[in-house]
């Protein structure tokens, strides 16, 4: 089964972003396996992390709900919100990146 994840950091939450990043980092590398897509949601600048964005494989929804409930950055206590929800993958991602691959 297939999950989006949508994780907002809570107002003011750049420093803590900045100081749990590491360890955030070193579960992703340890969770790639797992995940389809993921990374950082951006302000309108482009350039200043606002939350995350996760799209996840597990077999069931608490599993998604504990793979969550160990991120760091939730343990750090990031996130303002989490919202989980089943997810049916109808366009695949293309490895080369948007417009690029296949015509």
């Amino acid at each position: 089964m297939l999950f989006a994840i949508h994780m907002l950091d809570r107002p003011g939450g750049a420093a803590l972003r900045a100081a749990t990043g590491e360890a955030h980092r070193g579960y992703v590398r340890r969770n790639a396996h797992r995940m389809l897509l993921g990374g950082p949601l951006l302000a309108e600048d482009g350039t200043t992390m606002i939350g995350s964005l996760i799209v996840l494989e597990c077999p069931d929804r608490a599993e998604a709900e504990a793979f969550v409930e160990a991120e760091p950055y939730r343990r750090a206590g990031l996130f303002e919100s989490v919202l989980i929800r089943r997810f049916a993958a109808v366009v695949a991602l293309d490895p080369a990146g948007p417009g690029k691959g296949k015509d």
